[in-house]
């Protein structure tokens, strides 16, 4: 593979620390271009000052010897040097970097679930426009991805979920549940953000709709199965029955380095073969929506389109941070979701800038509901 030029968005978070790691085992197959981080400019720092990017971007004010302090984000995804950008910020700051990415004909290798739920019609339309690839960085993506030859073949989307914390509770116990259980996820160690919504499975919801604009397909085309194992992490059914699945120990490794270096595959970071005697059985079965409605609010948000979505999102992210502050309940994010996307008003081909208005408004509403619970 030649040498590929990179920008990470978001490198201090879980995402970019461990793309990070996936560059430095790869060695001399990456030039960093620069490192984008948040609040935390004392990792951003160190991780300058390790990899040695020609530019940085922190949101508080920050300094490194040799190393060109950039004043936005869309500097970073307006230079023409990077072969690909890794945008691995969680929350909607990453929209508007990837489009101005896109529109510099820049690939992206994408782990910001807002920028499709909110604007996915937008950007997938774009992205054809400019000829720009967009490889997904989430597990489920990634393994869809792989297992897709020729996408005029294939039937149906089959997304796996590990089923969280509260898989085999009951109703009662995630209704009482702490923020300290929410957040003992048995498989995979994320943000806490992502993993109050592998809680309530809003985070299968986000990417069923990130699905639909991925890959093309019909709501109606893209099943959710349980796996408690998180070993089979997604799948296609193709038209002639057979079914192709993507297997692979628990690691967001795999699926950076997919991303960065697609189409090849090197030997990187792997913490041991495969092996399926050791793994010994796989489990499946179907989720319950009643125990976790979330999911029927995301496929209802992406058959309505338009800013159904941007309202869904919205209404989730602060929702789970109250219930992170200890505002509500955990079972309240559905209540809360559930009844501002009820009221909302959809604009169906909304602007980039009416999107952002209706984030900013379903927002200063969620907040607002709560306040008065």
């Amino acid at each position: 593979m030649n040498k590929r030029k990179i920008s990470i968005i978001g490198s201090t978070g879980s995402i970019g620390t461990q793309a990070l790691e996936v560059i430095e085992k790869l060695g001399d197959k990456f030039e960093i271009i620069a490192l984008a981080g948040g609040s935390n400019t004392e990792l951003l720092e160190k991780q300058a000052q390790k990899f040695k990017p020609e530019y940085i971007y922190a949101a508080k004010p920050i300094s490194v010897n040799g190393v060109k302090t950039l004043g936005s984000l869309e500097e970073i995804c307006s230079n023409k040097e990077n072969d690909i950008i890794l945008v691995a910020c969680s929350g909607k700051i990453g929209l508007k970097p990837t489009l101005t990415a896109i529109r510099n004909g820049i690939d992206i290798a994408l782990a910001n679930k807002e920028t499709l739920v909110m604007a996915g019609d937008i950007v997938m339309s774009e992205a054809k426009k400019y000829g720009v690839k967009i490889l997904p960085v989430d597990s489920e993506h990634s393994a869809i991805h792989q297992c897709i030859k020729d996408i005029s073949m294939v039937d149906k989307l089959i997304i796996t979920a590990s089923g969280g914390p509260f898989l085999h509770k009951t109703i009662d116990d995630i209704k009482n549940a702490t923020v300290e259980e929410a957040l003992h996820h048995p498989r995979w160690n994320m943000g806490r953000k992502i993993t109050v919504d592998s809680a309530t499975l809003m985070n299968k919801g986000l990417e069923i709709i990130e699905a639909h604009h991925l890959f093309g397909f019909d709501y109606d085309k893209i099943d959710v199965v349980i796996h408690p194992q998180s070993i089979v992490h997604s799948a296609v059914e193709y038209k002639d029955g057979s079914v192709v699945a993507q297997l692979g120990l628990p690691s967001m490794h795999i699926p950076i380095q997919y991303a960065i270096t697609y189409p090849e595959r090197l030997e990187g970071i792997k913490s041991k073969s495969f092996s399926f005697s050791e793994i010994a059985r796989l489990d499946f079965e179907k989720p319950d929506f009643e125990k976790f409605p979330c999911v029927k609010l995301a496929y209802d948000a992406g058959r309505t389109g338009g800013t159904a979505t941007v309202c869904l999102n919205a209404a989730n992210e602060e929702a789970v941070f109250a219930f992170l502050d200890g505002k509500i309940k955990l079972y309240d994010i559905y209540t809360v979701v559930d009844k501002l996307m009820s009221k909302h008003k959809v604009i169906t081909s909304p602007s980039i800038d009416e999107i952002f208005e209706v984030d900013k408004e379903i927002r200063e509403q969620t907040r607002q509901l709560i306040s008065a619970c």
